[in-house]
């Protein structure tokens, strides 16, 4: 697959999964390509896990790193993949007991403000 094919199916994806979320920094075209071309248009569609398989693991490993500003993003993006709220939740508390209690405690208070509870 051309780069430029990669390119509009990163974009494609990007639109759908990253809908709702607030617009990105300004930032190098070159990391826009990486952005699109390789992480979206590639590494995000790959045959090996769905995409929402490919979601739930953004985000854990954004909990477990306490990546607030992405959580945001990707917990907005797993909602706009389908994945149920409680998958999410089911995830941070997993997530609690490896990589502690103040990050979980802190995704859930990102989970709140980006997916509120009567908001479904």
């Amino acid at each position: 697959m051309s780069d430029l094919e990669k390119r509009e199916k990163g974009k494609a994806l990007a639109r759908t999964i990253l809908k709702g979320s607030p617009p990105a920094p300004r930032v190098p075209k070159k990391f826009v390509d990486y952005n699109l071309e390789h992480l979206f248009g590639d590494v995000w569609q790959g045959d090996d896990l769905a995409i929402e398989e490919r979601s739930l693991v953004t985000c854990t490993i954004l909990v477990a790193l306490n990546r607030e500003a992405e959580q945001h993003i990707h917990f907005r993006a797993a909602r706009n993949l389908g994945l149920p709220r409680e998958r999410i939740e089911g995830m941070i508390i997993h997530a609690a007991h490896y990589a502690g209690w103040p990050v979980a405690a802190s995704a859930f208070r990102v989970l709140a403000e980006v997916w509120p509870e009567d908001d479904d």
